[in-house]
């Protein structure tokens, strides 16, 4: 095998990339299930708990995988790593948001697909920055409590500020909850590109 064939796919086994695929095939197959029965339930807001705990496992995943096991040889490199960043994350975002999105179907308003694909790339992005700033493995800890703490401090009615901090919890619609996720998403991804994944002690 040639070295141009030979490159991407030691990137990809370096990254556990297959076994990310199959760990993001497998959160979008239970995401379907619970929401299905949970809207049966509960009407269509039963599948808020969906919308956010979904994408906080699609985005550990995503940001896990960003682990390099040969950091020291990467950064001898003779080519620049950021393009392979860049495909990384917007190929495993691309194929979670998709995923979802069509596992959770319905309209904006009733926490459907649109407020699915929001929630992905704004906890894609919190978890892309935080692999830049604390390392891949502990990456998925700052989305996770900030999640956390807003569905439990989310109010029931949405709009107005909490559509910027509670982003995660509002329909669809809700303008300023994408313009916040959309600057998460873009601001981590730069910062995950440039920098790349901080070295973590061993």
């Amino acid at each position: 095998m040639n070295s141009t064939a030979q490159g991407p796919l030691l990137y990809i086994r370096s990254r556990t990339l297959p076994q990310t695929t199959a760990t993001l095939t497998a959160i979008v197959l239970v995401a379907a299930w619970a929401a299905d029965r949970l809207q049966d339930h509960f009407s269509h807001t039963g599948r808020v708990p969906v919308l956010v705990l979904a994408p906080l496992l699609a985005s550990a995943a995503i940001s896990t995988s960003m682990h390099a096991y040969t950091a020291e040889l990467d950064r001898t490199a003779v080519r620049p790593w950021w393009p392979r960043r860049l495909l990384h994350l917007l190929t495993l975002t691309v194929f979670a948001a998709g995923a979802l999105a069509l596992a959770v179907p319905g309209h904006p308003e009733a926490f459907g697909a649109p407020g699915m694909v929001r929630n992905v790339l704004g906890a894609t992005g919190v978890a892309a920055g935080s692999v830049a700033l604390i390392g891949a493995r502990p990456s998925w800890l700052p989305m996770t409590v900030y999640g956390g703490a807003v569905y439990l401090a989310a109010p029931r009615t949405p709009g107005g500020a909490a559509a910027v901090w509670a982003w995660p919890m509002q329909p669809g619609p809700q303008g300023a909850a994408w313009v916040v996720a959309v600057a998460a998403y873009l601001a981590g991804a730069a910062l995950l590109v440039v920098r790349g994944a901080r070295t973590e002690p061993r």
